[in-house]
């Protein structure tokens, strides 16, 4: 029998994961997901459920309508990815994390079957937390994709709702290079007489929905049509004012369906998301006098939220701890911030870190006050050794470095 640490790094050592090797992970259909659940017995058929997919502020979405569905006295299984901390963060029901006894019996109950089956992580961790969900018996559970939509290990279910959050230019190299493009891969969620929520649209993206919605017969609600009194919540971040909107239109969709949500439900759902649901990385407040915020954005659409954030910061001075995974581009990433900064470059301690050597070679001439540490911990320091009472520490560039902090 191994220990619950042992089977984790079993399945680290055994496994491709994406966040940690890249693209050597990735599947491009659905052969694996499908016969490990049908091995198992088709769990994901055992269970209702909201599939959410979206470039960015699917995870926030995604922990929102739990914490929601939970304040409706709602047995809510919720998986999402990637964890910061713990494997089991990616299988919790009504906030709480799967035992590690089940992670433990899964993996060596089914060890060979994984092995002969070529499964990545993902595939792993998804058809485990479908077996989860289905011997917990939730009412529902909220279901977020990974990088896609179309080929992603979750599209075997057969939701009560679709919600695409947004499109932006993420994983190019996987979704295709154009706006449109990546509609069409997340747009692999519709699912035939199914409603679909879209929070975002662009020129041109709402035609590419629009279209496969019909071609499915499902009913389409635009968010941006739609009226929302801005209610409030413990996800702090300006930017969660529309992921709000997306929720409160999933819901309102929910309530047609016949589950029974009150306003008061989803007021206490909205406010207290991080103590029913656990989410952290989201503008994490982790100190004061200086402030020390945390985020996981890590592309062009979400770091642009994030700079807006920032500027309506006051504080004296900017101290920005960074690193990146080597996918990035990360000459584009650092125009979302103010080269009069102060830089603490670090590396994250996953195999596809950025290094420090690496780094030093393509940081911008125009970041002058720039420093360089072999690790995430050091270059918090280092912040926090130079900061003053009325700075601001923001900490990002990449979940992993996140991860490291928070």
């Amino acid at each position: 029998m191994k220990t619950y640490q042992e089977t984790i790094d079993w399945l680290f050592t055994n496994l491709p994961m994406f966040q940690r090797v890249g693209a050597s992970a990735m599947k491009a259909d659905l052969t694996n997901i499908t016969a490990l659940c049908e091995y198992l017995g088709n769990p994901q058929k055992k269970f209702k459920s909201i599939h959410v997919a979206g470039t960015n502020g699917k995870g926030s979405t995604s922990h929102m309508l739990a914490s929601i569905f939970q304040e409706a006295g709602y047995k809510t299984g919720l998986t999402t990815s990637p964890h910061l901390k713990d494997f089991r963060e990616r299988i919790r029901v009504n906030g709480i994390m799967a035992e590690e006894s089940f992670v433990i019996d899964f993996v060596e109950k089914h060890e060979e079957k994984i092995i002969n089956q070529k499964a990545s992580f993902f595939e792993i961790a998804i058809a485990m937390a479908f077996e989860y969900f289905a011997q917990q018996e939730v009412d529902i559970a909220i279901i977020e994709t990974g990088l896609g939509g179309r080929l992603d290990s979750t599209n075997i279910i057969l939701p009560e709702l679709a919600v695409i959050t947004n499109i932006g230019l993420d994983h190019t190299q996987f979704l295709g290079d154009t706006l449109d493009k990546i509609a069409f891969e997340k747009a692999g969620i519709i699912k035939p007489d199914t409603p679909v929520i879209i929070g975002e649209t662009t020129s041109e993206t709402k035609p590419v929905f629009t279209e496969v919605a019909k071609n499915r017969n499902a009913e389409i609600i635009f968010v941006e049509d739609k009226f929302f009194q801005d209610l409030p919540s413990d996800l702090k971040g300006t930017y969660q004012i529309k992921n709000k909107r997306t929720v409160l239109s999933a819901i309102e969709q929910m309530q047609k369906k016949g589950w029974e949500i009150s306003d008061n439900n989803i007021k206490a759902g909205l406010l207290n998301v991080i103590k029913n649901t656990n989410l952290r990385g989201r503008w994490d407040v982790l100190g004061h006098d200086p402030l020390i915020i945390a985020d996981t954005a890590h592309n062009p659409h979400g770091l642009v939220e994030v700079a807006k954030q920032l500027n309506e910061q006051s504080y004296n001075q900017l101290h920005l701890v960074l690193g990146f995974v080597n996918d990035k581009d990360v000459t584009s990433i650092l125009n979302f911030f103010p080269k009069k900064a102060t830089y603490y470059f670090c590396e994250p301690d996953v195999p596809r870190k950025y290094s420090i050597d690496e780094l030093y070679k393509i940081i911008p001439e125009e970041i002058k006050d720039k420093h360089f540490f072999d690790s995430v911990y050091k270059a918090l320091n280092a912040a926090k050794s130079n900061a003053k009472i009325h700075d601001l520490i923001y900490i990002g560039g990449s979940t992993f470095v996140v991860a490291e902090v928070v």
